[in-house]
């Protein structure tokens, strides 16, 4: 028996089989085998014809619909054709037997009710059809009927009488059966047929040809689109169905047309009822009824399913349409979960560019819109450029409908009030995936958290990572105040006009020079910079200042893709360079005012000649035109120009004169850097107070990164990794036994930092610290108070790093700030901790970390504290007095401010005007730097869509990015020798020709005396005018004006130094009464009866940890430089008068005939001191005797 050849089941394409023989050895015969995709039977081909295919289906439904229409419009023509005054239709029986009386009762006319008369039901059940009209009507009936008893057969599945049962089926079934019955019985062929009823089926037919359409093109998002078809295809058909009832009806009583019938419907369902056209007997008046309870039942059911698509769709937001993304530029803004604070941020943000406001910008976000979000979208400022959609970045359709593939940027942001940060990250990074997946030439704009996620999404666009830049920025708030605000001021976009409506003088110039921002240009293209083609580049700078007004910091070589910073005097400036500048406005938007002197040496050509002419719409911009008086800068003479500074002490010796910048460098005017000439600062030994070495510092580049894609940094190193257990500041070890600050004997003060964990991002605040450029000496020793000890991997990565600490602690605990060190501390840095990020009231996050730094700044107030806030809102709670009068002036201009930036359209012209979104630039906290939040970063990521260069720009200036050549940013205080320089232009001289350094800014303080009444009104913004009109009120910043009184604060600070604890009760204004004496000396004892208490309380709990008291000082103790300290950073307000308000400020770029004051900080770009030393040998180390006196000498000249 030969064995039978098996052939699969499976689906699948023609393949080719063999035969076994019996014995299992190939026949070598081959037999093809063909499978198909459906059963090869007649009703499946039929089925897949008529049902499953898409187009075919698609076809016989259109077609379909069609036939249901001409029904209709052949029912419309026999109606029009149909006189019932005739009688009916001769053809058949009845008809010819009709009587006169009946005749005649067709021909009468309505004289009474209609009870007075009887209806003619020969009228109502026979008509007059001609024989055209018969004739298509019987054909498509015809077809009708074999399509629908074709499509029962192939839909059957067994229950026969589900399929005769349903309203379709009956419905064909009442207007086909009889058509094909009248051509066997000719004598029934004027009976009335309600083929108007075909309407419903061609609802169907079209509801259905939609589907299929849909099906065809794969479009999944017509819910909305066919329930409104739906609805209006009910309306039509209830009115068409309507009106031909109760004008068939009507042939029996008033004879109503076509039109009156329609027109008695509309005003029927439409609930008007005018009454001049009604039906008359009781079968037209039925139906009425029962069309009316039909669209009673019918029409809420599709209105209610209507409103619930139209509600969801206003939740999801809808779509972006293909057409206006095609036509219209958009960006899609990426979000978790949208807040207002975040929303605001970045539309003013993004909109407050000239070039942008064309843009809209769609938001895609996978939570409903809360009611501030919709409130502010609904502002016709935002609603007509704003799109929110409400969807997933993870689903193509959702992309699809944000029309991704078209937008010009994508921007990711991270929710950074997530408790578990990583999560967030990991949800970015998906996102992040999901764009590049869908779209890979759209421009991707990443904001990131964790710095070692940061190299998951390496291949965006631009990607700022938060903590990198945060932790950074904290750190050089150490050693260049108000390194936050400065840079948060240069990163958002101003036009200048903040404050100067205000009667303060400081807040003129703050918010004044706070409009700054960084430009770029081509030399060639450059008014500025187009004269200096081949000079070098800080006789550029220089010269540029001093004619313009803008600062020039930063050169990017046409062949070389770096920005430098300060490159230097050896650089040479070419014309195809492109230059960064600070200034109020971009060169294009700048227009140009010669004086009369300029004017006659200049040709009538014009400023600008040939093609490098500024055309008049670039110098009149919508972003402001800044107009500069040029004054004559032709290049000095070198031998016949001195600067001859003041006289000294009276005496007749002259300081040196400041030197021109030379416009090509010259080395022998380039003062050496102290890092590379002096070998003490590159190979030396760290001797504490019993002269035992300790340490050995080398610099080189760490080692350990803690994670991937951290910049390398050339740091000072220890010549050996410290042993883990020798990082602990409070618990000795075998390699020593110091458990407190004190037994360290640093020399220098602490640096302390308060964070929750030891993240990898904390690596970035040590690194800024101990970069090769900070001098040895100036090393300050950093300790890290941790909520939770860290991990081996990251100290092995900070174990290289010389007098760098951890603990375990809180800044809650009085004991664990005492052990680290406080008391011996020049900076706190409070670091806003993940777990308090998220609370049940969104602002309420900072309430923990705002009530701790209170506590510590009224137990340490010597110590200068920089806080991490979550919200900047909360910002106004820092360092809170009730009655500070001032601060609640400054806090009453917040609130104008607050409210004109979310509601720009009830003030358009005012904040058109002030052009800032920034409401708490006037707080003091902020302007002094002593407060931050992440959140003012934002603006740096939405900035780099129209500068690609800024966020490179801001990694140089904090020190994230080393870029070989380019320089770093540092600060100089202006001492008493200094002022004879008397202004910042002269200042701006003499840094380019001694040392090649760019100054950017000044960091700037006052102390204002201020009474009650004055500090009421000072800043009252509805009391503006009148307060400029008050001439006998004083000023602060007229003391400072006048050069007798520029000493005023040190003299005062010396007289403080000397002064006992009955200092507070001296009567310092003789103008007063007594009976305000009286109560000035009962606030200042109470005062000091609670500065006491606090005192004492520092004390015994340093008695009780056996920590020395000796280094512990009050208020009453505090010498005269940590007084000026104090007062340089804005403290001491609290502790000594209410009246007395110390005022700290960053004054960005300011002109060059702005006068220096005493304590001013100054803001350098320094050059790269490594940028032109030729590369040597390492030097050989040099005795221990010579290392420890060279590492002594560099102790003694160190200055707390």
């Amino acid at each position: 028996m030969e064995p039978k050849i098996v052939i699969p089941t499976w689906v699948g394409p023609t393949v080719s089989t063999w035969r076994s023989d019996p014995f299992g050895s190939d026949a070598g015969q081959r037999v093809q085998v063909e499978f198909y995709v459906n059963e090869n039977t007649f009703k499946e081909r039929l089925k897949l014809f008529f049902i499953k295919n898409q187009r075919s289906s698609l076809r016989i439904r259109v077609f379909n619909f069609c036939l249901k229409l001409l029904t209709c419009l052949l029912y419309i023509i026999r109606v029009v054709t149909d006189n019932p005054a005739q009688g009916p239709n001769a053809n058949h029986g009845a008809g010819q037997q009709t009587s006169s009386g009946n005749s005649k009762c067709v021909d009468c006319q309505w004289n009474g009710s209609v009870q007075d008369r009887e209806i003619n039901w020969e009228l109502i059940f026979w008509v007059d059809r001609k024989i055209p009209v018969w004739a298509i009507q019987v054909i498509v009936a015809i077809i009708s009927f074999l399509e629908t008893m074709l499509l029962m057969y192939l839909s059957y599945k067994g229950n026969i009488w589900e399929q005769i049962f349903q309203v379709s089926f009956l419905l064909e079934m009442i207007n086909t059966v009889p058509f094909i019955i009248t051509i066997f019985w000719p004598s029934i062929r004027g009976i009335f047929i309600p083929v108007f009823l075909n309407c419903w089926l061609a609802k169907c037919a079209l509801e259905n040809m939609i589907n299929d359409v849909h099906r065809a093109i794969q479009r999944t998002n017509s819910a909305m689109f066919n329930q409104v078809l739906i609805l209006i295809c009910t309306l039509l058909c209830l009115v068409f169905t309507g009106t031909c009832g109760i004008q068939h009806l009507e042939r029996a009583g008033k004879n109503l047309s076509l039109f009156n019938s329609f027109y008695f419907c509309i005003v029927t369902f439409s609930t008007v009822g005018f009454g001049d056209v009604t039906p008359r007997i009781w079968p037209s008046q039925l139906l009425v009824v029962i069309m009316i309870c039909v669209a009673l039942v019918v029409l809420p059911l599709q209105f209610e399913e209507l409103m619930y698509l139209w509600m969801e769709r206003q939740k999801s937001g809808g779509n972006y349409s293909r057409h206006r993304a095609q036509t219209e530029k958009h960006v899609v803004l990426c979000v978790s979960a949208l807040k207002i604070d975040l929303l605001m941020d970045f539309l003013n943000e993004f909109y407050a560019h000239p070039r942008l406001q064309d843009y809209y910008v769609v938001i895609l976000c996978p939570s409903e819109m809360d009611l501030q979000v919709r409130r502010v979208l609904q502002i016709p400022l935002w609603s007509q450029r704003v799109i929110y959609l409400q969807g997933s970045v993870l689903k193509d359709q959702d992309l699809l409908r944000a029309k991704m593939d078209d937008a010009e940027a994508c921007f990711i942001l991270s929710s950074r009030n997530e408790v578990d940060r990583m999560a967030a990250d990991h949800q970015t990074i998906l996102r992040a995936w999901a764009v590049k997946d869908f779209a890979p030439n759209c421009p991707l704009y990443v904001q990131i958290l964790k710095p070692e996620n940061k190299f998951h999404v390496k291949f965006a666009d631009h990607v700022v990572c938060e903590e990198e830049f945060k932790y950074a920025m904290l750190a050089l708030n150490c050693v260049c105040p108000a390194t936050s605000t400065l840079v948060t001021l240069l990163v958002h976009t101003s036009r200048g006009r903040e404050g100067q409506q205000s009667p303060e003088q400081w807040q003129r110039m703050y918010g004044c020079c706070s409009g700054n921002e960084v430009y770029h240009i081509r030399v060639c293209d450059s008014k500025f910079f187009g004269e200096y083609n081949g000079k070098s580049f800080t006789y550029a700078s220089f010269h540029a200042h001093k004619k313009y007004g803008v600062c020039l910091i930063g050169i990017k070589r046409e062949e070389n893709k770096s920005i430098l910073l300060n490159p230097g005097p050896r650089h040479i400036m070419a014309a195809t360079d492109t230059c960064y500048y600070i200034n109020i406005t971009k060169e294009e938007n700048s227009a140009f005012i010669f004086n009369q002197e300029e004017r006659k040496g200049r040709p009538a050509g014009g400023l600008y000649d040939g093609p490098s002419q500024l055309p008049v719409h670039s110098i009149i911009a919508s972003m402001g035109t800044v107009a500069m008086d040029l004054q004559n800068t032709s290049p000095p003479d070198p031998s016949g120009i001195k600067l001859v500074p003041p006289t000294v002490n009276g005496t007749g010796g002259r300081r040196p004169s400041i030197a021109p910048v030379q416009e090509i460098a010259d080395s022998s005017s380039i003062l050496p850097c102290d890092l590379l000439s002096d070998q003490s600062e590159d190979d030396s030994v760290f001797i504490d107070e019993k002269g035992h070495s300790s340490t050995e510092y080398v610099k080189g580049y760490p080692p350990n990164s803690p994670y991937i894609g951290s910049s390398p940094t050339l740091c000072h190193l220890s010549a050996e990794k410290a042993p883990f257990c020798c990082l602990r500041l409070d618990q000795g070890c075998r390699h020593n036994s110091f458990e407190d600050a004190k037994a360290y004997g640093f020399k220098n003060k602490l640096i302390i930092v308060s964070a929750e964990t030891a993240g990898n991002g904390l690596y970035n605040f040590i690194v800024p610290l101990r970069a090769y450029y900070r001098p040895r000496k100036e090393l300050n020793p950093i300790v890290l108070l941790l909520d939770n000890p860290p991990d081996n991997h990251f100290l092995e990565a900070i174990c290289c790093f010389p007098m760098v600490y951890y603990m375990a602690g809180t800044i809650d605990n009085l004991d664990s700030l005492l052990q680290c060190g406080i008391i011996y501390a020049d900076n706190l840095v409070v670091v806003d901790k993940e777990s308090t990020m998220s609370a049940e009231e969104d602002y309420m996050a900072d309430a923990k970390t705002i009530v701790n730094v209170q506590t510590m700044f009224r137990l340490f107030p010597s110590l200068s504290i920089i806080t991490e806030l979550t919200h900047p809102s909360n910002m106004r709670f820092m360092q809170f007095r009730a009655k500070d009068c001032y601060s609640l002036a400054l806090s009453k201009l917040e609130k104008k401010r607050v409210l004109n930036a979310v509601d720009p359209g009830s003030h358009p012209q005012k904040e058109r005007d002030k052009g800032s979104n920034l409401a708490f630039m006037f707080r003091l906290p902020f302007a002094a730097g002593r407060v931050f939040s992440i959140s003012m970063l934002d603006t740096l990521l939405y900035q780099s869509f129209v500068k690609d260069y800024m966020i490179l720009i801001a990694r140089l200036l904090l020190g994230l990015d080393t870029t070989p050549g380019s320089g770093y940013l540092c600060a100089m205080k202006v001492k008493e020798e200094d002022l004879w320089i008397s202004t910042y232009g002269r200042l701006f001289q003499k840094l380019c020709s001694s040392s090649a350094e760019i100054p950017i800014g000044i960091y700037r303080t006052e102390s204002h005396i201020f009474s009650t009444s004055e500090s009421q009104v000072s800043v009252s913004v509805d009391d503006c005018e009148d307060t400029k009109d008050r001439g006998d009120e004083p000023r602060g910043n007229e003391q400072s004006d006048h050069p007798l009184l520029r000493k005023k604060s040190m003299q005062w600070a010396r007289r403080l130094s000397k002064k006992s604890v009955r200092w507070q009760g001296v009567n310092r204004d003789s103008s007063k009464d007594h009976a305000q004496r009286i109560a000035q000396q009962r606030l200042n004892l109470y005062r000091r009866s609670e500065r006491e208490e606090l005192s004492e309380l520092v004390r015994n709990r340093m008695r009780h940890l056996g920590l020395p008291t000796s280094g512990y000082e009050d208020l009453t103790n505090l010498t005269a430089s940590d007084v000026m300290n104090r007062v340089n950073l804005g403290y001491l307000q609290d502790e000594q008068n209410d009246h007395q308000n110390t005022l700290s400020y960053v004054l960005i770029n300011p002109s060059p005939d702005t006068r220096l004051e005493l304590n001013d900080i100054v803001y350098l770009i320094r050059s790269d001191p490594l940028a032109h030393v030729p590369e040597e040998p390492p030097l050989h180390s040099s005795s221990l005797k010579e290392r420890r006196e060279s590492s002594t000498d560099a102790r003694e000249d160190t200055q707390l």
